[in-house]
């Protein structure tokens, strides 16, 4: 077993090579143009602007909300369904069919969809001691920023408020490895979710679900 100073100096060298990764996907990112996505967002309104919506895959689940999510990361995601290191065949199939430019207008569009909407407040009160040693264990706070809504860095994304029955199925992707359709590929998250057990999981999803958050669902028609 590892010593804490190894763990350390492991998590140090994932999160060096991570943010290298990071940063040379960001120079690739064309600026993004909001406006532009308007007349392209009719492949993401049929999902993320039904409030309640459910996917059946891997298991029912709320779809996530992206409003107000960051634009670098709603980017990289959608990159990363793309390239297959997200696996979804639904998302690899709308990623699939979109250029860098479509990529980047989305991510701009969405980041500030519904920001003149008010911030959705917090549904519960502080964290029990369980669960707060889960979020010492994991460190979250140190990556997602206070309530897990203020990442340092754009390229993470928002977690606080999002629905916890997709956080779960998220965070237990990056437990799944050898299997074509479903599983996450990235470094820090893999280390970080192998220390924690489903039943873990689950509890720090239903906990950050409750936080104050920016992130939204805001209905869209596809008539619109």
């Amino acid at each position: 077993m590892q010593t804490l100073p190894h763990l350390f100096r492991s998590f140090s060298v994932l999160t060096t090579a991570a943010f290298l990764a990071l940063g040379a996907c960001a120079q690739d990112v064309k600026a993004g143009d909001a406006q532009a996505a308007r007349s392209k967002v009719a492949m993401c309104i049929g999902c993320h602007g039904i409030p309640g919506y459910q996917s059946s895959f891997p298991e029912v689940h709320k779809v996530p909300k992206i409003s107000g999510q960051n634009a670098a990361y709603l980017a990289a995601a959608l990159t990363a369904y793309r390239k297959g290191d997200r696996k979804h065949p639904s998302m690899k199939a709308v990623a699939t069919s979109l250029s860098d430019q479509d990529i980047a207008d989305l991510a701009a569009y969405y980041a500030t969809h519904g920001q003149d909407l008010p911030a959705a407040p917090a549904k519960g009160g502080e964290a029990s001691a369980p669960v707060q040693a889960l979020l010492t264990k994991g460190n979250c706070v140190a990556c997602h920023g206070e309530n897990l809504n203020k990442p340092i860095d754009p390229s993470y994304p928002k977690l606080g408020g999002q629905h916890a029955d997709y956080l779960y199925v998220a965070l237990k992707a990056y437990h799944t490895v050898n299997n074509p359709n479903i599983g996450r590929a990235n470094p820090i998250m893999a280390a970080q979710v192998q220390a924690f057990t489903p039943k873990e999981l689950k509890q720090l999803a239903q906990h950050i679900a409750t936080l104050p958050s920016d992130l939204k669902t805001v209905p869209q028609s596809r008539l619109r």
